[in-house]
């Protein structure tokens, strides 16, 4: 099944997304080898290129690694997968809590809607 992808951003960025939260989530534990570019496309329903571009953004943050002979593997460094999960709970918490001013709610509304919630 193809990936929920939108016009809204760039194709990469959202697959770069993808992929973060398959790490994050454990989809794609430390170390472990991720899929062929080609079965990633193939599953994304992309071009094959897009996926590479954003395979090698990944690589850029350190969250992936390139063997030349093996593919290409998650980093095992659980240190920078803990601050890619946090990085992305603010930046989703921060989306979130925009919407709910946009709905006119107050600071105090939205802890007390976080209250009942937790």
């Amino acid at each position: 099944m193809a990936w929920e992808l939108n016009s809204d951003r760039p194709i990469y960025m959202q697959i770069m997304d993808n992929i973060k939260f398959s790490i994050i989530s454990g989809k794609y534990p430390c170390g472990d080898k991720l899929p062929s570019v080609r079965d990633l496309a193939h599953e994304a329903a992309v071009n094959p290129n897009t996926m590479q571009k954003a395979l090698s953004e990944l690589e850029l943050t350190g969250l992936i690694q390139s063997n030349r002979t093996t593919g290409r593997f998650v980093t095992d460094d659980t240190g920078l997968i803990s601050s890619v999960k946090k990085e992305l709970a603010t930046e989703y918490c921060s989306e979130f809590f925009e919407k709910l001013h946009s709905l006119g709610m107050t600071d105090n509304e939205i802890k007390e809607l976080i209250s009942d919630i937790i």
